[in-house]
């Protein structure tokens, strides 16, 4: 990919028809060697990516605004990342955390200490991924609390390997077929304005999607007493990019405090300065116990973090550990991501959020498929509808703008059964966000 090229425009460039004729042959490949497990919703087939442009096999150039699934927060190959990975390849790529010192391990946590809400001290641990982040979150609470049941929300993605995909209730897919799954885990739930559970309007809600846990759950199915944590997302991702409102977490705090039961945020897609904040808990006071993070950490390499208040992380040694996870390549991009984001990235994330939202406030008005606009920061859900008054999803309609943005250069995802997330790399412009928003305002006429 030209550099030049990139700098130049920073928009898309489509030479081929799409799919062209060098990814026809890799998806034909793909078809015969790879696992079908994989759901890719348009046929792309990257080769390169600088910043917020990504190239396929075949030259056509892209405006990413997915950031690889909300994982390249410093945009693709950010060169002071590309040099930090290399540095560090060059001296040393793995020996084991496990069973070894590395000096970035303590570097990394050092760094991120003082950016965790909350006065209590923390401790980290180090895997690949938001998966393993979350099960590190579900032993620990386990370990620290001697309880054995969880409370996670309908809708919650919080991975898919067994412990994590029993918390996970976003899609059946993602559970059919691999049951049965770890037992005591209780789901209620989300609070989704647009779509109440409890067809209450805000003005006459009284937080009943999290006063359920005490008014029903405590009272008919679940003991309090062991109830080892709540897992909740500060910003729904899989579902829609849902935003609940401070007082949901207001009253969720405070039922967990009475009944000695721990927090985990889950913190994998909307931390690391996605919304304008570095944690989504900062936007609603929110101060967990324990927090996940993964995705954006590291730019790309695979790095998964559960921080906890130091009072909990009680397991001695061979508890729980990872081979691969926290090795040194991985961290050193993380210690170059947590810099590039506290000098200028989260402040552009929230600017070119908040003028993103203000462009798009009146889709709801004006486009007809257009049913609500939400998000924090560069984490924006537009939900799509058939009719806005009984707000019916529109899937295959939801299905067909992915694609035909793709066709017009533009890369976005869905989420939840009729939405749009836009979650671009934390470096885009204005001028790459009119473009963006100008392509979907088109397909949704």
């Amino acid at each position: 990919m030209s550099q030049t090229a990139i700098t130049e425009t920073g928009l898309p460039l489509l030479k081929t028809e799409l799919p062209g004729p060098r990814a026809k042959e890799i998806l034909e490949l793909d078809a015969r060697y790879v696992s079908p497990s994989y759901s890719r919703p348009f046929p792309l087939v990257v080769a390169s990516g600088r910043g917020a442009i990504v190239e396929d096999v075949d030259g056509n150039q892209f405006l990413d605004f997915s950031a690889g699934i909300a994982v390249v927060s410093t945009g693709h190959c950010h060169p002071a990342v590309v040099e930090a990975i290399q540095r560090q390849a060059a001296e040393l790529i793995h020996m084991s955390g496990t069973d070894f010192y590395y000096p970035s391990m303590v570097r990394l946590a050092e760094k991120l200490a003082p950016l965790m809400p909350g006065p209590a001290p923390k401790k980290f641990y180090y895997g690949n991924s938001g998966t393993e982040a979350v099960e590190a979150a579900m032993k620990l609470s386990r370990y620290s609390t001697g309880r054995d049941k969880f409370i996670a929300f309908l809708g919650a993605f919080h991975g898919r390997t067994l412990g994590a995909l029993s918390l996970t209730a976003s899609k059946p897919v993602q559970r059919r077929g691999f049951g049965p799954l770890l037992p005591g885990v209780f789901h209620i739930p989300y609070p989704n304005c647009y779509r109440c559970p409890y067809n209450l309007a805000p003005k006459s809600c009284s937080m009943e999607c999290a006063r359920v846990i005490e008014d029903r759950l405590f009272k008919t199915t679940l003991p309090a007493e062991e109830t080892a944590a709540i897992f909740v997302e500060p910003i729904q991702g899989e579902s829609g990019y849902v935003v609940p409102r401070k007082e949901f977490f207001d009253e969720l705090q405070a039922i967990a405090r009475r009944h000695g039961i721990l927090i985990v945020a889950d913190e994998v897609q909307s931390g690391c300065g996605r919304t304008g904040k570095m944690w989504a808990s900062e936007h609603f006071g929110l101060v967990p116990d324990i927090m996940t993070m993964a995705k954006g950490i590291a730019s790309g390499m695979p790095l998964g973090v559960m921080a906890a208040d130091a009072s909990l992380m009680t397991w001695g040694p061979g508890s729980h550990a990872s081979t691969f996870g926290g090795n040194p390549v991985s961290l050193a991009a993380a210690l170059v991501t947590v810099e590039l984001l506290q000098m200028a990235l989260i402040e552009n994330a929230a600017s070119v959020g908040a003028y993103m939202l203000e462009r798009m406030a009146d889709w709801p008005r004006r486009l007809r498929l257009a049913g609500d606009v939400r998000g924090k920061g560069l984490m924006i859900g537009i939900e799509l509808v058939r009719d806005k008054e009984t707000r019916e999803p529109a899937k295959q309609e939801r299905d067909r703008l992915v694609e035909e943005a793709f066709r017009r250069g533009l890369l976005v995802l869905g989420a939840g059964e009729s939405s749009i997330r836009l979650s671009p790399p934390l470096i885009i412009t204005r001028d790459q966000a009119d473009f963006a928003l100008g392509v979907l305002e088109d397909c949704l006429r």
